[in-house]
């Protein structure tokens, strides 16, 4: 275990038990959709390799715009 995630638990076990069970369903379900994430990407590499071409090509025609954080 890292020392972060150590130093993170022994912050939590100073909580009460419904906000340790709160954050450890928030770590359970991020592990779980980081899991789900990975299983889509590693059967369509071909798929998202098509994507990422086709995005290059539209930013390369100029039809894409820079992202601006301000706007979102």
């Amino acid at each position: 275990m890292t020392e972060l995630l150590e130093r993170a638990i022994a912050r939590l076990q100073a909580l009460p038990e419904s906000e340790q069970n709160a954050i450890a369903s928030i770590i359970l379900e991020e592990i779980e959709d980081e899991r789900r994430w990975d299983e889509s990407f590693s059967r369509s590499p071909d798929t998202l390799a098509q994507l990422a071409a086709l995005a290059m090509a539209e930013h390369r025609a100029g039809e894409t715009k820079e992202l601006d954080p301000e706007t979102l």
